[in-house]
């Protein structure tokens, strides 16, 4: 029961039904905070406990400075956790993992239980093994049960030991878009209170949800748990950034467009850390799909979240979606009653940043290679790609190209542009604008081709950014019907692939009659999960695989994404491009990047040349097929029976008891080894000495590039593991689906196959140096790690700037400790990963302002002494610490930014510390 020191408890009533709510005007100021703030505020007054949420946290909400540095800090509660699975397993092992710790230390295993609701949606595990044919779908599924049959049965046990958590059964649909369509609340109803629908997720683009007014972001599977398990999330009051729309969008533009747009914006005004919110005339323009699609962008602006208040779109999404009359009435009446309802001619809310943007501005766009901040006009992207391909593409001549030019003249591959310059393939065109490599291809079909640098080998519709959104959708499917009416099809080394975000999607394919086009063109269904987007692309055609590496080729992928960082796709493809779904499907069609797409054809029809232009769907036929083909009862089918799941889930055997019985052999799912030998109290923190350097990293180093993602490369530490444990190679599956067994995982921390240590020279992977050998060899960053602590040495990573970008991959964090580092040196960090290195006892410190490794003379072969660590005994925060490298002595900023943080870190980590709290309270 809140303190309701501001006596602000009162009750609404809605129709027959009658709620307890906590009234924000009860708050001194309340009415000027932005919406976001507005939330966190109801929050704190239905949490008030009078220790850790107090009147003066209340206070200094409605107080708020927006032009102060963050330094109140407060607690925030999340109403509901959710989870996919590729996270969320883990998350699981570690509560069955906390059950037995609490029995060991005399306690409860049941209290080990979420307190809050959680659900899961498995959508990570399903792979496009097969594409292109009627019954993709079906074997996809069926692989996907065949590999991950332990951890579904583990899940299993999970939802039936575990209250209030749930699982979507595989084949459902992505987590953010069942999460709007069906999960969400927008208001809550619990214990007879209506409160706000706060939800926080165990994936960077929870921020779906803030499309339909939901408070909440990703953290990492550590905090998950905490959250869970009752334990507020600590954080710093925000500044918060409005952004206001005008305008509408032109024809031609498409909700991709607009979303790079606003993160190309964004990551140049600089949000990490902040709050984002939508506001202004322009907002009642922009179609709930559209706001979703902005909202799950938030993690590649960097912003903690990207919000849009509760106006008439919102009410009209959920009835459209299926939620109950009085869900409906109750969020509407709830909004109004607390200020929460957008309203266009009331008074601004008051920002600590503006920025703005006319809608009509907004042009066709890509984005890529590499990072989907980097966004390209379209009419530039043919520019952008030869500029680009600089760096990807070899440039000195091989005996292939000879014979690709005697094999297929330049007519056979009119896709590839090869600008006059057939009889010299490898050199650069005549202008010196790009490179080739012409390679011939023959299928074991017997198709034959040439493919070069810039050909897209991948065409994926596939991520909720865009499978939530039906204008997209079906401008996708309409120019796949245009295109095969002209003629058109995609290119033979193209491997195309269909995953919505929903059922939903397949179900208004078929009622417009669109779906048997998409079909013709190679966009057949593949699976309902993230496939492309997290790395589950499947390989390519054994034949175009080996092509691409015998000759170091720079293919491309082109996907509708949200992702698309080095060595994330696939590890054939190192050129990634994020686009719309119609422009995956028309570069599917083009087969290379290396055309321009206003001016050059797509390909040849039955009657000639065909242009983009000519199969562009209008807003008006897009908005016309949308509104016949999606209604109310499509939704109400679809989720009625969500977690009941098909027969084959069904029929999985589940085990039985409170605590898991778990199989010595099983290469899936492992007691985690966090609580091992763990006392009953934390022992002191200790100042870090004679530490060596796993790894020397730059710039932008992502959590893709930390953390255990894709496929098992055979020879490597993991292949290793698995090998020696009887798995063949077939079934080595990807990291994400082996994340319950930290032995896999930790073997594969770092190993991303375009890592860059600087220890090294001009080396690509997870290689490190071994100064615990003679000579300091190159070596597998997972076995140098194993000699580190076998000798008792401790270790320290140095990195650049935005270190930890990316997915809230909680295992770029767990893998990290487990190696054995102590502390991270960074120029700055990302909200998410920093905390999920406090949560796992890792210090992370940041270079002095101005300060890097190369200027203050840093190689990486020095041996490291931290101090001052110590002092966070005494119950602060030392502001510095002193690091001594070699020679050379400098002051770190310590990045522990909370008293709640530090007493993660004093307790060795989040999950120590929720234990050990909720044995003391026991």
């Amino acid at each position: 029961m809140s303190a309701n020191s501001f006596g602000s408890r009162d009750t609404l009533r809605v129709g027959d039904a009658a709620y307890e709510i906590y009234r924000l005007d009860a708050v001194e100021g309340s009415g000027r905070l932005p919406y976001s703030l507005k939330i966190l505020l109801e929050n704190l007054l239905r949490t008030e406990d009078g220790a850790n949420i107090t009147a003066d946290h209340i206070r200094a909400l409605g107080q708020w400075d927006p032009s102060a540095a963050p330094s109140v800090e407060i607690q925030f509660t999340p109403a509901r956790v959710i989870m996919q699975d590729f996270t969320g397993v883990p998350c699981v092992v570690d509560l069955a993992t906390m059950r037995e710790a609490v029995r060991d230390l005399g306690g409860d295993p049941a209290r080990i239980n979420p307190l809050a609701p959680a659900e899961m949606v498995i959508d990570h595990s399903v792979i496009v093994d097969f594409f292109g044919g009627p019954d993709s779908f079906q074997r996809n599924v069926e692989r996907e049960y065949e590999r991950n049959r332990e951890r579904y049965q583990f899940l299993r046990w999970g939802q039936t030991a575990f209250d209030e958590f749930k699982v979507v059964p595989p084949g459902t649909g992505i987590v953010h878009q069942v999460n709007i369509e069906h999960l969400a609340r927008v208001v809550m109803i619990r214990d007879g209170k209506a409160y706000p629908d706060t939800c926080v997720g165990t994936d960077s683009h929870t921020t779906m949800e803030n499309g339909i007014g939901v408070l909440g972001w990703g953290v990492g599977g550590i905090e998950a748990e905490a959250a869970m398990l009752g334990q507020p999330i600590s954080m710093l009051i925000p500044r918060v950034v409005g952004f206001k729309l005008t305008g509408k969008l032109p024809a031609g533009a498409t909700a991709t467009d607009l979303v790079l747009t606003i993160t190309e914006m964004l990551r140049k005004h600089g949000v990490v850390g902040k709050f984002v919110e939508f506001y202004g005339e322009g907002v009642s323009s922009v179609p709930l799909a559209n706001r979703a699609t902005i909202g799950n962008m938030s993690p590649e602006f960097g912003s903690t979240c990207a919000i849009f208040p509760i106006d008439g779109e919102t009410i009209n999404y959920l009835r459209l979606t299926g939620r109950s009359d009085e869900q409906v009435a109750l969020v509407e009446a709830y909004a109004k009653a607390q200020g929460l309802w957008l309203d266009p001619s009331a008074e601004e809310p008051v920002f600590s940043e503006y920025i703005e943007l006319d809608l009509s501005t907004v042009v066709p766009s890509i984005a890529g290679p590499k990072r989907p901040q980097d966004r390209i006009a379209l009419s530039d992207a043919k520019k952008a790609w030869r500029a680009a391909v600089k760096d990807y593409a070899p440039s000195i001549q091989g005996p292939a190209d000879e014979a690709s030019a005697e094999s297929f003249p330049a007519s056979d591959s009119p896709a590839i542009s090869h600008d006059g310059n057939g009889d010299k393939p490898h050199a650069a065109d005549l202008n010196g604008e790009r490179p080739h490599r012409r390679v011939p291809v023959t299928l074991a079909d017997g198709t034959g081709f040439e493919i070069d640098h810039g050909v897209v080998t991948i065409a994926a519709i596939t991520s909720c950014t865009n499978t939530s959104n039906p204008y997209v959708m079906m401008g996708a499917a309409l120019l796949a019907k245009k295109a095969v009416e002209k003629g058109l099809t995609r290119k033979p080394w193209v491997k195309t692939s269909l995953a919505p975000g929903s059922q939903v999607v397949t179900g208004y394919f078929e009622r417009s009659g669109l779906q048997p086009y998409l079909d013709k063109i190679g966009f057949n269904l593949v699976g309902y999960g993230c496939t492309t987007c997290i790395g589950n692309s499947g390989p390519l055609d054994e034949e175009i695989s080996a092509a691409i590496q015998e000759n170091d080729l720079a293919v491309t992928a082109v996907l509708s994404g949200n992702r698309n960082f080095e060595g994330r796709i696939n590890p054939d493809v190192k050129m990634n491009y994020l686009a719309s779904p119609p422009l995956v499907v028309a570069y599917a069609l083009a087969g290379t990047m290396d055309i321009d797409l206003d001016n050059e054809p797509l390909g040849e029809g039955a009657d000639g040349p065909v242009y983009l232009r000519d199969i562009w769907p209008s807003p008006e036929e897009v908005s016309e097929v949308v509104n016949g083909s999606i209604d109310q009862e499509m939704f109400l089918r679809d989720y009625a029976d969500v977690f009941k799941g098909d027969e084959t889930w069904q029929s999985l055997p589940v085990p039985t008891g409170n605590t898991f019985e778990w199989d010595p052999a099983s290469t899936y799912v492992r007691k985690a080894p966090y609580f091992e030998g763990m006392p009953a109290q934390p022992e002191p923190v200790k100042d870090i000495s004679g530490a060596r350097v796993l790894a020397k990293l730059g710039d932008s180093v992502t959590t893709d590039h930390i953390s255990p993602a894709g496929s098992i490369k055979p020879g490597t530490p993991a292949a290793e593991y698995l090998r020696e444990n009887g798995v063949e190679v077939r079934d080595f599956n990807s990291y994400g689906s082996r994340r319950g067994n930290h032995e896999v995982m930790i073997r594969g921390t770092f190993a991303n196959i375009r890592l860059k240590n600087l220890l090294l020279d001009g080396v690509e992977g997870g290689y490190t140096r071994d100064f615990t050998q003679e000579g300091a060899p190159q070596s597998f960053i997972y076995d140098a790690s194993a000699n580190y602590q076998a000798a008792g040495i401790p270790l320290v990573v140095l990195a650049g700037k935005e270190y930890g970008s990316g997915s809230s991959r909680d295992w770029a964090a767990k893998g990290t400790a487990l190696l054995g580092v102590r502390a991270v040196i960074a120029e700055s960090y990302e909200r998410i990963h920093r905390s999920n290195l406090i949560g796992m006892g890792v210090l992370p410190l940041q270079f002095p302002e101005g300060e890097t490794a190369s200027s203050l003379g840093l190689t990486g072969e020095e041996t490291f002494d931290i101090t001052g660590v110590e002092e966070l005994n005494g119950g602060g925060i030392p502001r510095t610490v002193t690091v001594k490298a070699g020679d050379k002595e400098f002051q770190a900023v310590v990045r522990i930014d909370t008293p709640g943080e530090a007493d993660y870190y004093r307790h060795g980590g989040i999950m120590q510390y929720v234990l050990r709290s909720l044995l003391a309270k026991s």
